[in-house]
C-alpha cells in the first residue's frame, strides 16, 4: 500500500479530474443525442486518456527530481508510456488512423507542456493548451470515435488531404467543448496567479504575470463564459432546457471567486479552482443526462 501511495502522489493521481469529467461530458452528451456507444471504443480511449495523463505528469516530477529518484522514475515513465501507447494503438485498430495522428498530436503537447527548454507551460498558452487538450480534443476524439462521419471525412493520398467538415455537428461539439474547457484553463490560470511572483523570479512568464491586474477578472470572466455557452446551447435548441438550471450554481461560484480575489495563495485559495471545476461539471452532466433520459429530452 505504501507503494501505491508513494506511486499515486509521484504521477498525481488527485489531479486528473480534468479529463475524466470532460470524457464524461462527452458521454452524455452521445446519450442526450441518441447516439449508439461503441463500448469497446469507448473504454480504450478512456483508459488511453488516464495512461497518457499519468505519463506527461510522470515526465514533468522527473525534470524536477534529484538524481537518487530518476532511475525509478523513469522506469515510472516507460511503463506508463508503454501501456499508453499500447491502448492509443488498439484504439486506432478498432477506429482509424485520424485517431492515430491525434494521438500522437497529444503527446507532442503533452511533453512540450511541462518539458524542454521553453515547456509551454512556463509561457502565456499554458491555459489555451490545457484547456484545448482536455477541454475540446477529449471530447472531440469520444464523439468521433462513436459516430463516424459525423463530425468530418478526410481521404489520404501521396499528394493530397482532404478534410470536409460537417458544419452543425462541429458547432454542437464546440460549444459543448466551451465548459470544459473554460474550468480546465481557469485550473491553470489559477495556479499561475497564485505562483506569478515567483515564476517571474525565475524567468517563467504566464498568462498571469501578461495580464497582471487583468487576470483576476479574466479569471471570473472565463467562468461566465462556460455559463454562456450553455444559455447559448439551451437557446439555440441544442441542449434541453433543464440545463439552464447549472445557473444556480452561479451563487456558490461567484462566493467562491470573492475569495479568491481577496487572496492568491497556492496553498490556501488555489483549491477554489478544483471546487468551482466540480460545482460546474458535476451539476452540467447530470442535467444533460437527465434531459435525454427524460421523455421529451434529446434531440
Amino acid at each position: 500500500m505504501s507503494k501505491f501511495k508513494e506511486f499515486a502522489e509521484y504521477v498525481e493521481v488527485k489531479t486528473k479530474i480534468t479529463g475524466v469529467f470532460s470524457f464524461l461530458t462527452a458521454l452524455v452528451w452521445l446519450i442526450y443525442s441518441g447516439k449508439t456507444i461503441d463500448t469497446a471504443r469507448s473504454l480504450v480511449f478512456f483508459a488511453g486518456i488516464i495512461l497518457f495523463d499519468l505519463t506527461a505528469t510522470a515526465i514533468n516530477n522527473y525534470t524536477d527530481s534529484n538524481r537518487a529518484d530518476r532511475e525509478p522514475a523513469l522506469a515510472v515513465i516507460l511503463i506508463l508510456f508503454a501501456l499508453s501507447a499500447a491502448a492509443g494503438l488498439w484504439l486506432v485498430i478498432l477506429t482509424d488512423t485520424a485517431v492515430l495522428l491525434l494521438g500522437g498530436l497529444c503527446f507532442l503537447f503533452g511533453v512540450l507542456y511541462s518539458y524542454g527548454p521553453v515547456p509551454i507551460s512556463h509561457g502565456p498558452l499554458g491555459e489555451v493548451t490545457s484547456g484545448f487538450f482536455y477541454g475540446l480534443l477529449i471530447p472531440f476524439i469520444l464523439v468521433y470515435i462513436n459516430t463516424p462521419g459525423e463530425l468530418l471525412t478526410w481521404s489520404l493520398t501521396l499528394s493530397r488531404i482532404s478534410v470536409e467538415i460537417n458544419v452543425l455537428p462541429m458547432l454542437k461539439l464546440l460549444l459543448l467543448s466551451a465548459v470544459p474547457f473554460c474550468l480546465t484553463a481557469n485550473i491553470m490560470l489559477a495556479n499561475n496567479i497564485c505562483d506569478v511572483s515567483g515564476d517571474i523570479e525565475v524567468g517563467r512568464h504566464t498568462l498571469a504575470f501578461y495580464l497582471k491586474n487583468k487576470a483576476l477578472p479574466a479569471f471570473a470572466a472565463v467562468y461566465y463564459l462556460a455559463y454562456l455557452s450553455v444559455v447559448v446551447m439551451v437557446a439555440a435548441g441544442f441542449l434541453s432546457p433543464l440545463s439552464l438550471l447549472l445557473l444556480f450554481t452561479i451563487i456558490p461560484v461567484q462566493k467562491n471567486i470573492g475569495v479568491f480575489f481577496k487572496k492568491q495563495v497556492k496553498e490556501e485559495t488555489f483549491i477554489i479552482a478544483i471546487k468551482n471545476f466540480l460545482i460546474i461539471i458535476i451539476p452540467h452532466i447530470v442535467l444533460i443526462l437527465l434531459g435525454g433520459l427524460l421523455p421529451g429530452g434529446g434531440l
